[in-house]
């Protein structure tokens, strides 16, 4: 029998808790979902821990998890998956780090940690780009929306150092410090780029324009996750399957190129709420004609998550909805579809919990159960169980008929 091929499907942020302003409900509780209710009547259903019951992951180390690496034994920090999804060719030795591009007042206060969510960043990431600090090269690329990578390449370098991001407004800006020895020299060079970043992003036309018209300027850059670029197989050495990824924020780009995947482009997919998502599923159909993989990661849920929208977190549930109707329309028989979620994003709590995500797997010939709507109650009861994330890949490769036998 031909081996299948696999659609993972991710939707940031996803699940949730109940909400008093949808009457108790989660927002995919809330929403009308025939597309996704089919996909959970017609496959087998659970619930995934991305990490660990209780854990509350991060993006990144819940796709490593999804993936099938365990985060545990291979995480290094997010810096170094941020700086591969701008382009940045990380080397060893390099340090790297997450960074937001934010609003700071003029004692040093964070004021908006995102700048307004500031567009097109590009034109102030340029002249950060390329500086050399104490004898460090730095390369530093915009992202999605606010978010950007830095990259420290020199001598004597260490990701041992704390971040400059107080990782809430009203903090002031850190200083970064030395966590461990011989980390002095790139907490050094953190603040001195800090500081020189302050003078040349004040000066920066599209700043001053922001200024101008009341709206919030990006004059300041906050960084985190300082990392080293981890040593990991990709996914074709550790999986045997050529693999493709579809996304459009840098930080899970970064983590589909780490893995090997090839990293697809599609009009129109942002990683921001405007994602045009029935175009990233055509493209997935259309891909999966030529790969043994493919991921495609939705951003828009987690965005509802984090800024407290519970009525715009169902209406994004409608679009994801309606391209599950196209990927339903698309796919081909042979095709093993998973979708889930990397983590979940309360509306009220406004940020990552440790909740378990819903999870339904659809293919021809599986086995069907008893779900018949996709929520995380309903899912629940599913054949599936409770599934960590780390053992969703295994149950993908043998619905797939991809296993490898283990023993004679």
């Amino acid at each position: 029998m031909a081996a299948k091929r696999i659609l993972l499907l991710i939707f940031d942020g996803l699940g949730d808790r109940p909400v008093k302003e949808l009457g108790n409900k989660t927002p995919l509780q809330a929403t009308n979902t025939p597309n996704l209710d089919w996909f959970a009547a017609n496959g087998s259903c659970g619930l995934l821990d991305p990490i660990g019951p209780g854990i509350c992951p991060g993006s990144d180390t819940s796709h490593l998890a999804l993936f099938g690496y365990d985060p545990f034994a291979v995480y290094t920090g997010r810096g170094p998956f941020e700086a591969a999804g701008t382009g940045i060719d990380v080397r060893p030795g390099d340090v790297a780090f997450r960074c937001n591009f934010a609003t700071v007042d003029s004692e040093g206060r964070v004021v908006d940690r995102r700048a307004g969510r500031i567009k097109d960043a590009g034109a102030l990431a340029r002249p950060l780009d390329g500086l050399t600090v104490e004898g460090v090269q730095v390369f530093f690329r915009a992202g999605t929306e606010h978010r950007a990578a830095l990259v420290f390449r020199g001598e004597g370098l260490s990701p041992q150092v704390s971040d400059t991001d107080p990782h809430a407004e009203g903090g002031q800006v850190l200083r970064s410090r030395p966590l461990a020895a011989g980390a002095d020299r790139t907490a050094g060079v953190l603040n001195r780029f800090t500081e020189l970043a302050r003078e040349i992003l004040s000066k920066q036309p599209l700043n001053q324009e922001h200024a101008v018209k009341g709206l919030p300027v990006a004059n300041a850059v906050l960084a985190r996750g300082a990392g080293v670029f981890p040593a990991i197989p990709t996914m074709k050495e550790k999986w045997g399957l050529h693999c493709a990824g579809i996304a459009g924020v840098g930080l899970i780009r970064g983590m589909c190129r780490s893995v090997g995947m090839d990293v697809l482009d599609v009009s129109g997919a942002t990683g921001g709420l405007d994602t045009d998502m029935v175009a990233k599923a055509a493209a997935a159909a259309n891909a999966l004609r030529e790969y043994d993989f493919v991921c495609v990661n939705v951003k828009a849920p987690d965005v509802c998550g984090h800024d407290g929208l519970a009525l715009e977190k169902v209406r994004v549930v409608e679009r994801i909805d309606e391209m599950m109707g196209h990927l339903r329309a698309a796919l081909a028989p042979d095709t093993v579809v998973a979708v889930t979620a990397d983590h979940s994003t309360p509306v009220a709590l406004r940020d990552h919990s440790g909740d378990p995500v819903p999870l339904a797997i659809f293919g021809e010939g599986l086995r069907v159960d008893a779900v018949t709507e996709y929520d995380e109650i309903s899912v629940a009861s599913g054949s599936l169980g409770r599934l960590r994330g780390l053992d969703l890949l295994p149950v993908l490769l043998n619905l797939a008929d991809r296993a490898g036998k283990f023993g004679a």
